[in-house]
């Protein structure tokens, strides 16, 4: 009590100080005034923002004051990170690598059969994809967690994209493959492009609502692409869009479906999900889940071939190529229109593939508290897929599925990639001919239920209660997938991402402040309600940047709402305004465009008789303020540390009032 009366007691004794300062002319109050920065030459300028826009975390640091030894090695590491965990390397970690390798192995075998279907390949090449891709990120990649391979989003984008340019995969078999080689190519000249240029940000222009959308509608597409598999339905439409795929499907129940397919599909889909509820209710059950699509492939196998199915219409792979990766780099376009066209593709599939590896990069990296080199993952991310396009490999990036069970088997670090690589080396060698009677059905549900965890209901439940306009961009994303394409559904999330960006550039937020009782703070009115407006003095806060792209805006908005405010005064008779103070703490950067803005600003506001006032200018702001010559036309006494002193002096009768 006693310390709430002292405070109350100081709190007076200020307010009689001040207003006793401004009754007396003599004695004006204490405003500190606004600093200006040092001056730095151009060379200097230009090299900080360089460094603060591409080198932000300071990549160098480590190599400042070594010996040139030291520096060669710590260059090795940097370029291959195995070389520094390696040396730490125990038999404790090598079990919990050896446990997470052949558990993701178990699974991605499996995957990868189905992934090259999506792709419109062959299934070897799918294999061929998560043997040579993880060897080289696990000595590049900076991830521990990350499980490399196909995936589905990326399979169907790549198979969509290059069926647009070579409609029938089967009779031009040796060319679509040429040109899906290309891509992959391309994917990682970009990736590695990206990463080494340290443009990484790039990927940021996709927003999470537009991811979140695009993965849902790219999940149910690639859900009803498996109908044709699930149902045994030989013509099945190239389309990928909800209408035709279900016309499709409808238009063949009479005579295409095969009740043996569907039963083997429905069962072994039923055992899949069930095995995906049971990890789900009991971490430590994760291997449950992970075991399933291989336990899954080995019974329907031996199911047809004792009982003969495929003889009874039931669809089977048939033949996976024995043997490992062979070269392709002799069937990569580098002249013609396949290589523009390659390019194309390789660009879209490889910026899909980047963005989804590095939020997996992240979240895991977030999950066990160590840091993802964005740039660094770029590139080795970019550098697996140059190569695997030199080995048959079609484009590979982070699993989602596969990291989540690598992380949970208890991997320790990258090696569990090479172990799940040295299994599918066996695999390729040795067991190929064992999935000879392997039933497309059973491809077809392990990919269902692989991308069942893709539609994320939660995330977008989220997303509806933060932002509406995210979520517009998250169904239309979605939408466009399911009803028009996968490209067109990439297409409306990038351009509903870039919209929102330049609708918050362009149409920055602007707002009335007022005085919170009994303290020296100024804020929103519209947030603090008991906030109260200054009388004859205007004060608005501008929360942007200035630039060519919104000074108009804001210059108009702020005479809007002076505008308003007479209004307001001409109606209840109150005291005319006489100060406009912009506070500008949110203002990071003014250019010749918003210099000009509030040029026309001030001359706007002398014809009619009122005072512009700024209050806390930053340092970019207030040197350019005086480099115009605009802060001299206001006044260097019109400019003010905080907007409390700026209507200290414009409003000395407030503080009586308080």
């Amino acid at each position: 009590m006693s310390s709430a009366v002292h405070s109350t007691e100081e709190y007076d004794m200020d307010i009689r100080s001040l207003s006793s300062s401004r009754s007396h002319p003599q004695d004006p109050p204490y405003v500190h005034k606004v600093g200006l920065p040092p001056k730095q030459n151009l060379f200097k300028e230009f090299k900080a923002t360089v460094k603060e826009t591409f080198f932000a975390d300071d990549p160098l640091r480590s190599f400042k004051d070594q010996t040139r030894s030291k520096k060669f090695i710590l260059g090795l590491q940097a370029i291959f990170p195995i070389l520094e965990w390696g040396r730490n390397y125990s038999f404790a970690k090598f079990r919990g690598d050896l446990i997470a390798g052949l558990t993701i192995a178990s699974l991605c075998i499996p995957q990868d059969i189905g992934y090259a279907k999506l792709a419109n390949l062959d299934p070897q090449y799918g294999l061929y994809s998560s043997f040579v891709p993880p060897l080289i990120y696990a000595f590049m990649g900076s991830s521990r967690d990350i499980a490399i391979g196909p995936v589905a989003v990326v399979s169907l984008l790549l198979g969509t994209l290059l069926q647009n340019e070579i409609a029938d995969p089967v009779a031009n078999a040796a060319e679509y493959r040429r040109l899906a080689f290309t891509a992959t190519f391309f994917a990682g000249i970009t990736q590695v492009s990206l990463g080494f240029l340290r443009l990484g940000f790039l990927i940021d222009f996709l927003s999470h609502a537009a991811i979140v959308g695009f993965m849902g509608g790219a999940a149910i597409t690639i859900a009803l692409q498996q109908l044709k598999g699930f149902l045994g339905i030989k013509k099945f439409t190239k389309k990928t869009d909800i209408v035709s795929v279900m016309h499709s499907v409808f238009a063949s129940a009479h005579h295409g479906w095969n009740w043996q397919t569907i039963v083997i599909g429905a069962s072994l889909l039923s055992f899949l999900l069930f095995a995906k509820y049971i990890g789900k209710k009991n971490s430590k059950l994760f291997w449950v889940p992970a075991i399933g699509p291989l336990i899954s492939v080995i019974l329907s196998t031996f199911f047809v071939y004792i009982t003969r199915a495929d003889k009874n219409g039931v669809q089977i792979v048939n033949h996976i190529e024995k043997g490992i990766n062979p070269s392709s780099v002799n069937q990569l376009y580098f002249s013609g229109d396949h290589l523009l066209k390659g390019a194309r593709i390789g660009i879209v599939a490889g910026m899909i593939a980047l963005t989804e590896a590095i939020a997996i990069g992240r979240t895991f990296a977030a999950m066990k508290d160590y840091q993802l080199d964005g740039n660094k993952e770029m590139v080795a991310l970019g550098t697996m897929n140059i190569v695997g396009s030199m080995a048959s490999c079609y484009v590979a990036t982070g699993s989602f599925s596969r990291s989540a069970v690598n992380y949970m088997s208890g991997c320790q670090t990258a090696v569990s990639n090479i172990v799940m690589s040295i299994v599918v080396f066996l695999t390729l060698q040795f067991m190929t001919p064992l999935f000879k009677y392997t039933p497309n059905a059973v491809l077809s549900a392990i990919i269902i239920s692989a991308v069942v965890g893709l539609v994320d209901f939660d995330a977008a439940y989220l997303i509806w209660k933060i932002d509406k306009f995210d979520f517009v961009a998250c169904v239309g994303a979605f939408f466009g997938v399911v009803f028009a394409s996968v490209e067109i559904g990439l297409l409306i999330a990038v351009s509903i991402s870039l919209f929102k960006l330049l609708l918050q550039v362009t149409r920055p937020r602007t707002a009335i402040l007022g005085h919170v009782p009994r303290t020296t703070v100024y804020r929103n009115i519209l947030q603090y309600p008991d906030a109260t407006k200054v009388p004859g003095v205007l004060i608005v806060r501008v929360d942007s940047a200035i630039y060519f792209s919104n000074s108009n805006y804001i210059k108009e908005r702020i005479l809007r709402w002076l505008t308003d405010e007479e209004e307001l005064v001409n109606k209840s008779g109150h005291q005319k305004i006489q100060f406009l103070i912009v506070e500008m703490s949110p203002v990071t950067d003014i250019d010749t465009s918003g210099i000009h803005a509030m040029e026309e600003l001030y001359r706007s506001l002398q014809k009619r008789e009122i005072q512009l006032v700024l209050a806390n200018p930053g340092p970019v702001v207030i040197d350019k303020l005086h480099a115009s010559d605009l802060a001299q036309q206001i006044g260097e006494d019109k400019i003010f540390l905080t907007v409390a002193n700026a209507v200290a002096v414009c409003s000395p009768k407030l503080l009586e009032e308080c």
